[in-house]
């Protein structure tokens, strides 16, 4: 697509964004899963991990897509524009159903509030790395900004 940017000057702080953003998933997992072990795969207990509650299922989620992101960022070659985009709109959409469903039976995640804000953030987090750390050869991509700008006006 023309619009989204190529070879953009921030792209190594938005690798570093989608990075930090994997390992955030892979902590919360890990913590997650050592907290609620105890109480089943789909658990609905008060414990809170990093000011969210989670289970069981939940954390082993966050740990799997923690470490695709990351591995996808350590590989490059726009596999990771690929991966952040869609585990970013994915985490969008978890986090979509887990607001509806917060005090009813169909919440299996065990979402709280600050869980739902966290997810949202994380998967934007994500959807922005993804449009911002695109690369492709120098000749094809379009000038920068200022370029064009200085071209229209010389016309």
């Amino acid at each position: 697509m023309g619009h989204n940017p190529v070879n953009h000057p921030l792209r190594p702080i938005y690798r570093a964004l989608g990075a930090l953003t994997g390992a955030y998933l892979v902590l919360f997992g890990v913590l997650g899963a050592i907290v609620t072990a105890d109480e089943g795969l789909f658990g609905n207990g008060e414990d809170r991990v990093l000011g969210q509650e989670t289970n069981l299922f939940w954390s082993l989620v966050c740990v799997l897509v923690g470490a695709i992101v990351l591995i996808a960022t350590v590989i490059g070659r726009n596999s990771d524009t690929v991966i952040d985009k869609y585990f970013g709109w994915g985490l969008l959409v978890i986090g979509s159903y887990e607001l509806g469903a917060i005090r009813t039976d169909a919440n299996f995640l065990n979402f709280s509030i600050s869980t739902v804000v966290v997810t949202y953030l994380l998967g934007l987090v994500l959807i922005m790395a993804a449009y911002y750390s695109k690369v492709a050869p120098p000749e094809q991509a379009s000038p920068p900004r200022q370029a064009r700008e200085r071209q229209s006006q010389s016309a």
